[in-house]
């Protein structure tokens, strides 16, 4: 049964930096692509980031050269290194994963974490 495990998140003040990380279990990283995804109060969960299982990388335009997605593979773990952030960064963050290697920010991804809250104020 995958699990994903998400930690690292909290509060910060505009300008400062988190990093968000999500441990896997059950899963393997052959053939596959894990991402954060996001969803602040009131608005539709978006995408962050994702990246493959051979180390392509996408990102949101809203996180380009703020963000940035790694993942060690030898602990089966995701990490979102979050700089310059804003209050509008603000959202309960998501692990997800699947083995379709080729999803996009924008297709379902089929196994997800709990979340972790990210909060920033001005």
């Amino acid at each position: 049964q995958v699990q994903l495990v998400e930690s690292g998140g909290g509060s910060v003040q505009s300008g400062g930096s988190l990093r968000l990380s999500c441990a896997a279990s059950g899963y393997t990283n052959s053939r596959s692509c894990m991402g954060w995804f996001r969803q602040a109060p009131g608005k539709g969960r978006e995408g962050v980031a994702r990246i493959d299982s051979q180390g392509s990388r996408t990102y949101a335009d809203f996180v380009k050269g703020r963000f940035t997605i790694s993942q060690d593979n030898a602990k089966n773990t995701l990490y979102l290194q979050m700089n310059s952030l804003k209050p509008e960064d603000t959202a309960i963050y998501y692990c997800a994963a699947d083995h379709r290697w080729w999803l996009q920010l924008h297709d379902e991804f089929s196994y997800w974490g709990q979340g972790t809250q990210v909060t920033v104020s001005s």
